[in-house]
C-alpha cells in the first residue's frame, strides 16, 4: 500500500469515504436528505480541503465550521455522528493507504471531529436557549 502523496490520492480517499458515508445509517441522511448536496460542487471543495490539510496546498477557500452550523441548525450534529464519520474515515484510510500522511489524515480528522463536536454542541445549546 502507498501513502497519500498527491492530489489523486486525496481524491481517491475522499471519493471512497463518501461512497461509504452516504450509505451509512448514522450519517448518510445528512448528505442525502438534510443537505442534499450538489456533488459536482461539493467534491472538489472536499478535495481542496483535504489536499490543504495533508499536502499543504492552499486551494481551499471557506469555513467548514460555518457550513456545519447551518446543518446543525436543521438537525443536531451529535457525538454519534462524529464518531461514525471518524470511524468511516479511518476505515477508508486503513483499507487504502499506509504511511506518514495516512497517519496524519487520521490524526487531523480526529482533531477536526473533536473540535466540530464541541462547537456543534455549543451551537445546539445556543439554539435551545433561543427557543
Amino acid at each position: 500500500m502507498n501513502d497519500i502523496t498527491e492530489r489523486k490520492d486525496v481524491e481517491f480517499l475522499v471519493d471512497s469515504f463518501y461512497k461509504k458515508a452516504i450509505k451509512n445509517e448514522t450519517i448518510g441522511f445528512f448528505f442525502t436528505k438534510v443537505v442534499m448536496l450538489d456533488w459536482d460542487h461539493h467534491m472538489p471543495v472536499m478535495y481542496d480541503f483535504w489536499e490543504g490539510i495533508l499536502l499543504g496546498k492552499t486551494n481551499y477557500k471557506g469555513n467548514p465550521m460555518t457550513k456545519h452550523f447551518g446543518i446543525n441548525s436543521k438537525v443536531a450534529l451529535e457525538e454519534k455522528h462524529f464518531q461514525a464519520w471518524l470511524a468511516l474515515w479511518k476505515e477508508t484510510i486503513l483499507e487504502n493507504f499506509q504511511g506518514e500522511m495516512a497517519n496524519e489524515a487520521i490524526s487531523r480528522a480526529t482533531q477536526i471531529a473533536g473540535l466540530m463536536q464541541y462547537k456543534m454542541a455549543e451551537h445546539t445549546q445556543k439554539l435551545k436557549g433561543k427557543v
